[in-house]
């Protein structure tokens, strides 16, 4: 849709031909979180419950990476302390916490090395170095100085020059960062201005460029970069995250 009206015109006769009710909520946001300080952390899975055990032992370093790494895991394992079969299960664990960390969005930009630990000839198994490689994780992460990280979006926006100055007032007003424009060419009179701008604040941003425009501007987009997000919006998108964990 260009906009919540033209949507709500859409669900309206959708609600009108068909009788259907339409549920609608706004796009989310896929923001990410990183952490800021590296850390040394061993944890230990270890059950008995009759017959045999479960028992795996991990030593992590954990540490941060530059914006646009991602993920990255590796082992400097020696002597065999922990068996090269059981490696991969410690990094499915490590990805398994990865999915949610302690700010409750996804875990990026972050090295996981393993560089010791223990196991039993009996007791250890795949599944125990999987829990035990989560287990690090969740020990560890929330000591780390966890970030989060929004989608900033590459934006162009093809406008009347006429309108190019408000085009911009309305950028800078959604933390956009203008970085520059051009003539459109072959299209004399127009320009396609270039920013940075938050994916949170893209949502309804063609209403203000058609109100400001008389109809005409168009604005397409496409993922630049995460950058961190701080101050009284990282508050916010923290109380909405939670807000969903608890249902409320």
């Amino acid at each position: 849709g260009q906009g919540e009206m033209h949507l709500q015109i859409a669900i309206d006769r959708l609600n009108n031909r068909y009788g259907l009710g339409i549920v609608t909520q706004p796009p989310g946001v896929p923001y990410k979180e990183a952490i800021r300080k590296s850390i040394t952390q061993r944890s230990k899975f270890k059950r008995q419950t009759g017959g045999h055990g479960q028992f795996g032992d991990v030593v992590l370093d954990i540490k941060p990476l530059p914006r646009g790494s991602g993920f990255q895991f590796s082992d400097t394992i020696k002597g065999g302390t922990v068996p090269k079969q059981y490696i991969p299960s410690v990094e499915a664990g490590v990805k398994d916490y990865l999915v949610k960390g302690p700010l409750g969005f996804p875990v990026v930009d972050v090295a996981v090395t393993l560089t010791d630990g223990s196991f039993h000839t009996v007791d250890s198994s795949d599944l125990a170095f999987r829990t035990a490689g989560r287990m690090a994780m969740s020990e560890a992460m929330p000591q780390c100085g966890s970030v989060i990280l929004e989608p900033v979006l590459n934006v162009e926006i093809t406008i009347p020059s006429e309108y190019t100055s408000k085009a911009n007032s309305v950028i800078s007003s959604r933390r956009g960062q203008i970085l520059g424009f051009d003539p459109k060419e072959g299209w004399a009179g127009w320009d396609v201005v270039h920013a940075h701008m938050p994916q949170s604040e893209v949502h309804d941003l063609i209403i203000d460029l058609r109100s400001l425009s008389h109809g005409v501007s168009t604005f397409t987009w496409e993922f630049d970069h995460l950058s961190e997000l701080v101050g009284k919006e990282a508050d916010q998108v923290l109380a909405a995250a939670r807000s969903d964990d608890t249902g409320h």
